[in-house]
């Protein structure tokens, strides 16, 4: 059963959350803002991302500055950070599969580049269970990092990875365009 606090807890421990306000979805607890990088990035949006009618995870998207603006937010150099709280069990090797669906269906002729960067993240990443949580981060300058649960990260420098990534929900052809929409707020 997933308890509605696990996200909070994850972000707490890490010293990202602020449990003090907190905007549920989908029954889970979602902080208003967190801290990546010393910065502190408010919660532009929220959803539940579901395939086939199964509920997958509840992400949630930080930003210094909310914006509703796909396109703008995929062009500027501005630290962001993507949280997934997973509804049911899921093997890492189906989370990076998903990453490189969306690769190439929002990054097309890029994947050649893209996949050796990623593995960078299969390094950290393990199977995840219902309840647990993956928190991407882009800062400018430091690049892409993935925390998995236990604390583990791995990190892609550069700029166009993070925004590859960031594609993956916002980008024309996103894994679920009602996520896309929660994400930016609408």
């Amino acid at each position: 059963m997933l308890r509605s606090g696990s996200l909070l807890v994850l972000l707490a421990g890490l010293g990202l959350g602020e449990a003090a306000q907190a905007r549920e979805v989908a029954g889970l607890r979602v902080p208003e803002t967190l801290r990546a990088g010393g910065r502190t990035l408010r919660l532009n949006g929220a959803g539940l991302r579901t395939r086939f009618f199964v509920e997958v995870y509840v992400g949630a998207l930080y930003l210094e500055t909310r914006s509703d603006d796909a396109a703008a937010l995929l062009a500027a150099d501005v630290p962001w950070a993507v949280t997934l709280v997973f509804r049911r069990d899921v093997e890492h090797e189906k989370v990076l599969d998903a990453f490189v669906t969306a690769f190439e269906h929002n990054s097309p002729g890029q994947l050649d580049r893209l996949k050796p960067q990623l593995e960078i993240f299969h390094t950290v990443l393990q199977d995840l269970k219902e309840g647990q949580s993956l928190w991407l981060q882009y800062l400018p300058g430091a690049g892409t990092t993935l925390i998995v649960p236990g604390g583990a990260t791995a990190t892609v420098p550069g700029r166009s990875f993070g925004e590859a990534v960031l594609r993956t929900w916002l980008g024309d052809h996103p894994t679920d365009a009602r996520l896309k929409d929660a994400l930016l707020g609408r």
